[in-house]
């Protein structure tokens, strides 16, 4: 069944959103339980307005990035747009801050942020971001916004690869 723009009830994916935001810090899920959560959600939509929106709603819901971490540092390079990225390491787990001036880019990375926040350098390293794929995205990115979800992507490989190497050297 398709549904429409005009149906969608945000309010309403979003309060379905926090509850099982809830559930899931009591139940930890795998990268690939979250991938296929994200392919199930954008598989309700046929049209590709609708994923944009859906996308859109997901950057709504990042939260703003602490103006001290806006610094030359942590811009990735190869987004067209302003793409700041914060991270942290504790207790052997990688932890991400994103912030975007472009509000596709901010849901894209939000979408990467919920799989690999909390993840060790070892799970991030492993894994394959099939979701991309799988929900049509890279054939519906521009080549730019492609180069820059990428360009993050790499940029969290390389912290977990750092991070992992600092663990041996232990």
């Amino acid at each position: 069944e398709v549904i429409y723009n005009e149906q969608v009830n945000w309010k309403l994916i979003r309060r379905v959103r926090v509850i099982r935001n809830k559930w899931k810090r009591l139940i930890m899920q795998t990268i690939n339980d979250i991938q296929q959560e994200i392919i199930d959600e954008f598989s309700v939509f046929d049209d590709w307005m609708d994923k944009y929106s859906l996308i859109i709603e997901y950057g709504n819901s990042l939260e703003q990035l602490d103006d001290k971490y806006k610094k030359p540092e942590n811009v990735i390079e190869g987004c067209q747009s302003r793409v700041w990225l914060q991270t942290d390491y504790r207790g052997g787990k990688l932890y991400f801050q994103a912030e975007s001036d472009a509000i596709i880019v901010k849901g894209l990375l939000a979408l990467v942020l919920r799989i690999f926040n909390g993840r060790t350098p070892y799970e991030i390293i492993d894994t394959d971001l099939r979701f991309m794929t799988e929900i049509g995205l890279t054939d519906h990115l521009s080549p730019t916004r492609s180069n820059g979800l990428l360009s993050v992507i790499k940029q969290i490989r390389y912290y977990a690869i750092a991070f992992k190497a600092k663990e041996k050297n232990k």
